[in-house]
């Protein structure tokens, strides 16, 4: 590999340092997909309460770092900061003014792990699939003949 020209440090300089996918960083608050333990939207995070979900995730990963979303209410991200400070793991909140992202908090190592699955399902998606699962649906049949006998 040459060794870098005035220009590059000129490019630099002017244009900032190239990025690999810098699009997907900026969704994901300045990390990868393939780095994310699990992930919560902004309305996620809005949400009363704390997702156990995440808190199982701050107790099995404590050398990860946790990335909050910095155009968010503090009272919102509070809750999960005093999660983290219990657990011992590190955390960030990560502005930027410019990119809007529905993501509003990221549990993200620094190398790949490549987790297939990291978004969590919203509390009211959950106990509605409960309730589905619970209920055995009645066939068209079934209730025409509750009616008729």
């Amino acid at each position: 590999m040459s060794k870098p020209t005035i220009d590059d440090y000129l490019d630099n300089g002017i244009y900032g340092q190239k990025q690999t996918k810098p699009d997907e960083r900026r969704k994901f608050l300045g990390s990868l997909r393939e780095r994310i333990v699990i992930a919560l939207t902004q309305s996620q995070v809005r949400e009363k309460g704390v997702y156990k979900e995440v808190q199982e995730s701050l107790k099995k990963h404590p050398e990860a770092k946790l990335l909050l979303n910095g155009n968010m209410s503090y009272s919102f991200l509070s809750k999960y900061i005093k999660l983290a400070d219990t657990y011992h793991v590190s955390f960030s909140m990560v502005t930027n003014k410019e990119i809007e992202t529905d993501i509003g908090l990221v549990l993200a190592y620094d190398h790949a792990i490549d987790k297939e699955e990291i978004y969590v399902k919203k509390k009211n998606e959950k106990n509605s699939e409960a309730e589905t699962k619970q209920k055995p649906k009645k066939s068209l049949f079934s209730s025409i003949k509750k009616k008729l006998f």
